[in-house]
């Protein structure tokens, strides 16, 4: 009996899992196809969440109502708050997590969501009904009808796994590859290129020397990552820090001939900003040394992450140059390092809701995008399950904007301006940085989650109650006057200023601490700690962000210009050649994403925009 479904979402890794249960909780009947049961959500790498900018895309995906953050909230063993030296926008964080448990919790949480199947399966095949999906073919040869298709295959396409001279057509640790859809893709006209990441490897705890090493304890009293978490996650497992020296260097320099990276084993790009450790050493030739984390997998496992030392050098160097490093002279191996290489798609073929150009209904989420991260994936995953669910309703798309998220950074960075490497967000790529900040994001998003029908209403509630307290400290903040005497007794520095009183408002402004901010809250503990935070980094940062409002309504003016979709460029006169050949190339949704695309220069805008004017008023 053929298999009928909505929608079927083709791989459950962190884009595959939040896509489909976002499809699911819109009401659609889902069907999420995996390799393994055992491989959905499955940390394949470092065992954390969040960290430098993926704190902040965790935080937007709970606030429009995915499930990443409350998952990792309930599996964190310890928690830190990244970037304290930076101003609150960039405060990132990042907790430390049982991956083994984490993936437990997240396939507990499909297989007990209404509307989802889930089904050990590899699709080998999109099935077309002219330009519209019509279904799936399995590698049995089952058909699975569905209107709405999401690939979200991760790093199992094609894959293969190598170390120094040995190597596996697998996917990440032993789970098989997909083979057959990247073949299927081709077919289709689909643009498929060759990334490569890696992983290091795994030691067991009891074979370090801890007392070598500098403890790395968690932080306490800090954020969680749901909004409507109601516990404190567990925060009792340190991680420890060690570094590399020049021993272990030189055995990396001497054995650059077996290195595949270096000997033309592997031919796919990877990772800038996640770079192999033998790569670290030839890059940087003159740094004496670099940081190695020794991070726990998991409380049910005494296997421990080396982070830092990603390589696919062959066993026995792997095993030499680990040991020069303090604290890991004995340490015993149970898990080698490797690279994997694997297919993936030119973002530039989607559209900035994720959907494939060119096909209806056919969406892509992930590290097939050429991104790279379990963040960034499953911030893909969220807005590709929200906007097939749409699909199937006709209803128009939600695109996220620049302005609005890092989610809308992100997908705006790979759709207009595509990735050589596996893309990797960072702060420094979002223009309104200082708007987009983890404590906030629930103020930006929720709304939009509760109209889209993910976030409930227990979480839109919680968005009212903040905003009207954050409202009221404002005023507050503007009215509580306090003596330069009393505030001296409190422990408050004035910075030297010969004022005799001052309001909450100028102290903010000053710099004065949050945790000294709150004491002089009358009741403070009446209101929501997020309302306080947010309320001061508000009136702290009010000259900057007024400034960051006029950039973003310039940036909106061009965004509201949609572009049609059949849009024909040979005949907008005025174009350049290259922004000419790069809009159809790329066929921007809106003026805003036009004007971002290298190539296309100012005054083109003006000539499109005109242009664009001139067809409405036919």
């Amino acid at each position: 009996m053929k298999k009928v479904f909505d929608a079927v979402v083709i791989g459950a890794g962190h884009a595959g899992v939040e896509a489909a249960m976002a499809l699911a909780k819109l009401g659609k009947r889902t069907l999420l196809t995996t390799l393994s049961a055992e491989a959905v959500a499955f940390m394949a790498c470092n065992p954390n969440i969040g960290g430098t900018a993926k704190g902040h895309l965790v935080k937007e995906i709970d606030a429009l109502g995915g499930v990443m953050g409350e998952v990792a909230d309930e599996a964190t063993i310890q928690v830190r708050m990244l970037n304290r030296a930076g101003g609150e926008a960039v405060h990132s964080l990042r907790a430390q997590v049982d991956k083994n448990l984490y993936h437990r919790l997240m396939k507990r949480r499909c297989e007990s969501t209404e509307n989802l199947s889930v089904l050990e399966a590899e699709v080998t095949e999109i099935i077309f009904d002219g330009k519209k999906v019509a279904g799936v073919v399995t590698a049995n040869g089952d058909e699975i009808e569905a209107r709405a298709a999401v690939i979200a295959t991760g790093v199992y396409l094609d894959a293969r796994i190598i170390t120094g001279g040995y190597e596996r057509k697998t996917g990440p640790a032993g789970f098989m590859r997909s083979t057959g859809l990247s073949e299927n893709l081709v077919k289709y006209g689909l643009d498929i290129r060759r990334f490569k990441t890696g992983t290091p490897m795994r030691v067991l705890s009891r074979s370090i020397d801890y007392d070598e090493m500098e403890l790395q304890p968690g932080e306490s009293g800090l954020p969680t990552f749901g909004m409507l978490t109601d516990f404190t996650p567990e925060n009792d497992f340190p991680c420890y820090l060690t570094y590399t020296n020049a021993e272990t260097h030189k055995i990396i320099l001497e054995n650059l001939d077996r290195a595949p990276l270096y000997n033309g084993s592997i031919s796919g790009i990877g990772p800038r900003y996640c770079p192999s450790i033998e790569t670290k050493v030839v890059r940087f030739k003159d740094k004496e040394r670099h940081q190695i984390f020794v991070e726990p997998e998991g409380k049910d496992t005494y296997e421990m992450y080396i982070q830092g030392l990603s390589t696919s050098l062959p066993f026995d160097v792997q095993e030499r140059m680990l040991h020069t490093v303090k604290g890991l002279t004995h340490a015993e191996i149970t898990r080698y390092g490797y690279a994997i290489e694997y297919d993936c798609l030119n973002p530039k073929c989607l559209n900035a809701s994720l959907q494939i150009k060119g096909y209806e209904g056919l969406y892509s989420a992930g590290q097939i995008n050429g991104s790279s991260g379990y963040e960034e994936a499953a911030a893909q995953g969220l807005v590709a399950g929200i906007n097939a669910a749409r699909y199937l309703d006709g209803k128009e798309p939600v695109i996220l904007s620049r302005h609005s998220s890092y989610i809308g950074v992100l997908i705006d960075d790979l759709v207009t301006k595509g990735t050589e490497e596996p893309y990797r967000m960072m702060t420094s790529r979002a223009e309104y940085r200082l708007h987009l900040r983890q404590d906030n994001a629930d103020l930006r998003l929720t709304e939009l989650g509760y109209k889209i029908g993910l976030a409930g209403d227990k979480r839109y509630d919680r968005l009212l109650k903040k905003r009207a307290e954050i409202d009221e400290l404002t005023g507050l903040f503007n009215r509580l006057r306090y003596r330069a005497s009393d505030l001296t007794e409190r422990g408050i520095d004035l910075a030297g200023s010969n004022k005799v009183s001052f309001t909450v408002t100028e102290l903010i402004k000053m710099g004065t601490l949050i945790e000294d901010i709150r004491k002089l809250i009358p009741n403070a503990d009446n209101y929501m700690t997020e309302a306080i935070i947010s309320a001061v980094i508000d009136v702290k940062y009010a000259g900057y962000l007024e400034k960051e409002v006029k950039r973003v309504q310039e940036e909106q003016r061009l965004n509201d210009h949609r572009i049609p979709d059949d849009i024909d460029y040979d005949k907008v006169d005025g174009l350049r050649i290259e922004a000419r050949e790069k809009l159809k190339d790329i066929r921007p949704m809106t003026l805003g994403q036009a004007s971002r695309i290298s190539g296309v220069n100012s005054a083109d805008i003006t000539v499109l925009l005109i242009y664009l004017k001139k067809k409405k008023a036919e």
